[in-house]
């Protein structure tokens, strides 16, 4: 599979087989996050690849959705800091969005589900993961083996939200 392959192939699962995920597929999507640009190059990041049944129900305590627990894998990205992009953005969501973007396009490589996930408290899921307060803990990506398959969701056409100018 390509990379455009897996682009128009990826959906948002929410439902995983009772499978656990093998730990070199794992490593490859950490590797594909570690591997993914950021801001500067700074690299000022810290992805956690959660398997520990405790530490998933915790993360879900701290606001996450319910099926975080139900998911073999459950990635976070974290990063401290308040760095600001001259454009105004927060430098640990847009890197952290871009690494869980590389790390969702080789689970889909990989024949593994994803779902990327911004509704939870990032100081409790930081207390989950055992980090301190300063940490944030802008998106999870719950992982495993699909145990579903939606339709893909409609997409507005390409003249309503793309201009080359």
């Amino acid at each position: 599979m390509n990379v455009s392959e897996a682009i128009k192939v990826r959906r948002s699962i929410r439902k995983y087989k009772d499978v656990p995920v093998e730990p070199e597929k794992i490593n490859a999507v950490l590797e594909a996050a570690r591997l993914s640009p950021s801001a500067r190059n700074r690299q000022e990041w810290m992805f956690y690849a959660v398997t520990d049944g405790k530490v998933k129900k915790a993360m879900c305590e701290g606001g996450a959705s319910p099926f975080v627990a139900e998911a073999p894998v459950v990635l976070a990205v974290c990063a401290i800091g308040d760095r600001l992009m001259n454009c105004g953005h927060d430098v640990s969501s847009v890197d952290g969005s871009i690494a869980m973007s590389f790390a969702v396009l080789e689970a889909t490589e990989l024949g593994l589900g994803t779902c990327m996930i911004g509704s939870h408290d990032q100081k409790a899921v930081a207390k989950a993961l055992g980090l301190s307060e300063e940490w944030k803990v802008p998106l999870l990506v719950t992982m495993g083996y699909p145990d579903e398959t939606p339709e893909a969701r409609p997409r507005k056409e390409s003249a309503e939200v793309c201009k080359i100018l």
